[in-house]
């Protein structure tokens, strides 16, 4: 964050429309991770999602809810880089998607495809999951 803060400050004078200035930097702090992880040659590329909001809850909703989160940024971090960077500046930022694709240089159809994928792989995913947490862990039935 530091280091596009730092590069948009050298080069505001480059922002042509400042309605953009979001979307100008979010393109800033893509190039930024881009440049980082080419230096360092990642195996894997996982982003930070925000946490649910924390609210008064049981141990065992917490515990359930913290087991959530972890299955979705599980399944956000198999996703191809392509497809994490859409859902992430889409879902999680609520960028629009011609900001998303101003963002990220690419075609506004791109964003779109990206997204529907992404959004179809942890669907699929979480639904799986799901699954075999059934399986593995069955509800009991109480017998009256």
């Amino acid at each position: 964050m530091q280091e596009t803060l730092v590069k948009g400050l050298k080069s505001v004078n480059q922002l042509k429309d400042q309605s953009a200035l979001q979307a100008w930097l979010f393109s800033i702090l893509a190039n930024c991770l881009r440049d980082h992880y080419r230096r360092q040659h990642p195996a894997a590329d996982i982003e930070e999602i925000m946490e649910l909001p924390a609210h008064d809850a049981s141990p065992e909703e917490r515990h359930a809810e913290s087991e959530l989160v972890g299955r979705v940024r599980h399944a956000v971090a198999m996703l191809p880089m392509g497809q994490r960077q859409v859902i992430t500046l889409v879902d999680l930022e609520e960028l629009s998607y011609s900001q998303t694709a101003e963002a990220l240089g690419i075609p506004i159809g791109t964003v779109m495809s990206r997204l529907c994928r992404a959004r179809q792989a942890l669907r699929e995913h979480l639904h799986e999951t799901a699954a075999s947490l059934h399986v593995l862990n069955p509800k009991l039935r109480s017998i009256e």
